[in-house]
């Protein structure tokens, strides 16, 4: 899953959100210069992408993107997902994703200062280019896929993959729509067993 889902998942623990946003700036050891919350943060983050990039349901949309996209067939599945939730998002919150947006970005920008050098440009297109409202359209599926593109060190077509979405659009719709609440329950289990280790030491 790509920022949207991240953000989305760390709940309202400002520590959590900003643990998922750097955590993939985040690497080695550096990881000791945070604090518990946004440790826990980045832990969460990680768990999130072994969770996805190992489940069945996300394997049936990387085989198909494999031919075209190769090793990056599980990034761009990372970006539909974000579509996905942005589009269903009604549905997983009572906020509307106009007003997480805002103060999503409100929040992150209050942590700027902590946060790796890359997350500071990240954060900066981000906000200006309001990635993560415009998940919600095929345009910024576009806009995030070119970008990772542009990235890259090897060639990788993502930035042809938003064809593929819009190709193929009801085959990963309901790939996601199954997958999703799978995801959501894990993370909810694992804020319980958390919540329960609190209790018993």
């Amino acid at each position: 899953m790509n920022y949207l889902a991240h953000l989305y998942l760390a709940g309202e623990d400002h520590e959590l959100i900003i643990g998922n946003f750097i955590a993939d700036a985040v690497k080695g050891k550096q990881i000791e210069n945070f604090s518990e919350g946004i440790r826990n943060g980045i832990v969460q983050h990680r768990q999130i992408d072994m969770f996805t990039d190992a489940h069945p349901i996300i394997e049936r949309g990387k085989e198909a993107l494999r031919p075209k996209f190769r090793k990056f067939s599980g990034v761009v599945m990372d970006v539909f997902g974000d579509h996905f939730l942005a589009t269903n998002w009604e549905t997983y919150s009572k906020v509307s994703l106009k007003d997480f947006s805002e103060s999503t970005y409100e929040l992150l920008h209050q942590y700027k200062d902590k946060f790796p050098e890359k997350c500071r440009y990240t954060l900066h297109y981000m906000s200006m280019q309001d990635w993560l409202f415009n998940y919600q359209h095929i345009e910024g599926v576009k806009r995030a896929l070119s970008g990772l593109a542009r990235r890259s060190v090897f060639p990788s077509g993502m930035e042809n993959a938003h064809k593929e979405l819009d190709r193929h659009y009801l085959f990963y719709h309901n790939i996601f729509n199954e997958f999703l609440p799978e995801l959501i329950r894990f993370i909810d289990r694992d804020r319980a067993l958390n919540y329960h280790d609190l209790l018993t030491k």
